[in-house]
């Protein structure tokens, strides 16, 4: 079962629209900012902007998160880990921000996105969307837009590629 195409070009887009249309149905749009938590969380979050322009002609906020200083393993990471930085354009105050990620799996990511991004001010609400949910949770962490659930053991994993750094858009369990 190794390296097994579990979600294809097709149906990766067709969970990005869906998703899309679940973020407008219950934010409504106004005071919306998406998120996306470096690397692929990134292309994720900029498809969803892109849905929302084409399906709703609206421009909602747009940011990078970039949360390797937030991060709990920070220490157990290489002796020079590569830091970018993230770019919030916008104030996050009184804001709906979707933070967007490739897979939740512990939820530490998120946690560490959420900490960062209450460093930047205070959202009225923080949402989160995954294309895969792959469950083993060790926080208290849930998604709002999940793409597909996919029980894993924990020795698996789950690879989201996208075209923008990938050169393909699929996912794909190993």
């Amino acid at each position: 079962m190794k390296n097994t195409l579990i979600i294809d070009e097709n149906q990766l887009e067709r969970i990005i629209m869906r998703i899309t249309h679940e973020i407008a149905e219950k934010t409504g749009l106004n005071n919306l900012a998406v998120v996306g938590i470096r690397t692929r969380g990134v292309s994720l979050a900029k498809r969803i902007c892109e849905n929302i322009k084409k399906a709703f002609n609206a421009d909602v906020d747009f940011g990078i998160l970039d949360i390797t200083l937030y991060r709990d393993d920070f220490s157990l990471l290489s002796q020079h880990p590569v830091v970018n930085s993230s770019d919030i354009p916008f104030a996050v105050d009184k804001k709906t921000v979707v933070l967007c990620d490739d897979v939740l799996y512990t939820g530490r990511t998120v946690r560490a996105a959420i900490d960062c991004l209450m460093q930047m001010g205070r959202a009225d609400k923080i949402q989160l969307a995954v294309v895969v949910d792959r469950g083993h949770r060790e926080l208290p962490i849930r998604a709002d837009y999940v793409g597909k659930n996919v029980p894993t053991s924990r020795s698996e994993k789950i690879v989201v590629k996208f075209e923008e750094t990938d050169g393909v858009n699929e996912v794909r369990l190993n």
